[in-house]
């Protein structure tokens, strides 16, 4: 019986061995049918996708904010975000640093009744972060929590907004942070780069360009930090952005009691000042000793609202924003190994105009070639029309990846919290399901138009910071000169002292 029972048992598995492979032999013919030989053959269906709707999470709040609630209830959390209409650009010159002091310290610096380390050991204890900022343009405050403990959580959030204490020892030990940092502001070339490029874009008196130094971080006070915090953070100046674990009903009026009777008034703050002075087209050198040279060439750009913007993005991409597709990085990279990154970007300001820059690290005798390279590539994209294959590429990039800006509920509500702060929404409420049919609009033409518009050499500003004597040599093999890369000759800027931002040389001095 026991034989009989291992032949039957024996059988069997050989019939499910035979089955298997049998499957395995359809399935490998199948699949030789179905799959090309080679990736670029490969097939796939339209994404068809549709942005979520803006006004199905806007609230208008009794109190004054408007807010966008998208609920989540994958994990039990809550973020919640505020942006507040405030910045740099409020504070006064001689007290530069002042917005960025009470942005930083409004949540680290105590609250209410509770000072600013038995704030922080609760925080801790909820498993939660409370933070902010101040930027130029706007200021942020941020809550994260389990859902569980929300309205504890709200109960802090509204005394950091309402009653920050702004601690004179956490104030001090902050400015001495600063000042520590400040000291070092000249040991990284990249730094100088960013700070003297925001000098000659948009010039040395503008709000942008301007940079906080010893003296006015020093005078700031916690009085100042009081008096800055009751003019800009009121809820007529808040939009809020809340995702996560919540039931809508339950928390509108949790969200009117945390912004409702509020103890000050505010201000509403005026206008963005866009006065803006780019300097004259010509190449502006910082001598600095380090391997590699950087180089930042600007010209004037646009908003993002300008209609020219769709086919501004994908020039640029083709150009050098798309990395390793584009063609700056496969000319100075790929082809002439003169830089290990290089591109371009073209950002759309919001309130005023933001510049195109190309840049580039290189080796010093490199550092002219290099650029001249970048340069040709944009007189080349301005007067030939770009190929049928790079148009489709740039315009994928921007089509296929749109999802992305939707793909969490934090997403959604930043985003759209972010259209309404910067009023997007109120003027193009369908901004979002119109965006991929404007860039699947942009042709050949249109790229060619906006790269003879805006790529200008001749208006170039170009900033170099590294060695100047080797960069002035230039490269043996080929004998491009720094000076002749764009017309109004070379001006050497002063290396500035990291505190006082004063030159530590001569102001500027003309070279040749």
């Amino acid at each position: 019986m026991m034989l009989r029972e291992v032949k039957i048992a024996s059988f069997l598995l050989a019939c499910r061995i035979w089955l298997l492979l049998a499957l395995g032999s359809w399935g490998r013919a199948s699949a030789e049918e179905v799959i090309p030989d080679r990736p670029e053959k490969l097939q796939f269906p339209p994404l068809a996708y549709s942005p979520p709707s803006p006004a199905q999470f806007r609230v208008q709040l009794k109190s004054g904010p408007v807010a966008y609630l998208v609920p989540d209830r994958e994990l039990p959390l809550i973020n919640l975000s505020i942006l507040v209409r405030t910045g740099g650009y409020l504070e006064p010159a001689d007290k530069t640093g002042l917005a960025e002091f009470t942005g930083y310290l409004l949540t680290r610096g105590g609250v209410g009744d509770m000072t600013a380390d038995e704030l922080e050991e609760r925080i801790a204890f909820l498993a939660a972060s409370l933070s902010s900022s101040v930027g130029d343009d706007h200021g942020t405050v941020s809550l994260n929590l389990l859902s569980k403990d929300m309205d504890e959580g709200l109960t802090l959030l509204r005394q950091a907004l309402t009653k920050p204490r702004f601690q004179a020892d956490k104030l001090d030990l902050y400015r001495e942070q600063t000042i520590q940092a400040m000291r070092q502001r000249n040991d990284d070339s990249a730094a100088i780069e960013a700070r003297e490029s925001e000098s000659l874009a948009y010039g040395t008196n503008s709000w942008v360009a301007r940079q906080a130094t010893a003296e006015t971080v020093q005078s700031i006070s916690t009085d100042d930090l009081k008096a800055f915090h009751r003019r800009w953070f009121a809820p007529t100046n808040f939009v809020v952005a809340v995702s996560g674990d919540f039931d809508r009903t339950n928390l509108l009026p949790k969200l009117e009691s945390l912004f409702s009777d509020w103890p000050f008034v505010g201000e509403k703050p005026p206008p963005i000042p866009t006065n803006f002075v780019m300097a004259r087209p010509g190449i502006y050198i910082v001598d600095k000793d380090v391997n590699q040279g950087r180089v930042s060439l600007m010209l004037p750009g646009l908003r993002r609202d300008d209609p020219d913007y769709p086919a501004v993005l994908v020039m640029n991409d083709i150009l050098g924003g798309g990395g390793f597709t584009s063609r700056i990085m496969n000319r100075v990279r790929s082809d002439e190994g003169l830089a290990y990154g290089a591109g371009s970007s073209f950002p759309g300001g919001v309130d005023y105009a933001l510049p195109f820059h190309a840049g580039l690290a290189s080796k010093s005798r490199t550092v002219a070639y290099a650029s001249s390279l970048v340069i040709e590539e944009m007189r080349r994209i301005a007067t030939e029309t770009v190929s049928i294959e790079e148009l489709n590429t740039a315009k994928r990039s921007f089509i296929d990846t749109f999802p992305q800006n939707f793909n969490t509920k934090a997403k959604v509500s930043l985003q759209f919290a972010r259209d309404e702060f910067t009023g997007r929404f109120g003027k193009y409420p369908e901004f979002w399901n119109q965006w991929r049919q404007r860039i699947e609009a942009v042709g050949a033409q249109d790229v060619l138009r906006v790269a003879r518009q805006y790529l200008t050499p001749e208006r170039a500003v170009v900033l170099v910071v590294g060695r100047k004597d080797e960069i002035l040599k230039g490269y043996p093999d080929h004998p491009v000169t720094l000076g002749s890369l764009v017309p109004g000759g070379i001006t050497e800027l002063p290396m500035r002292d990291p505190l006082t931002l004063s030159p530590i040389s001569q102001s500027e001095k003309k070279i040749h």
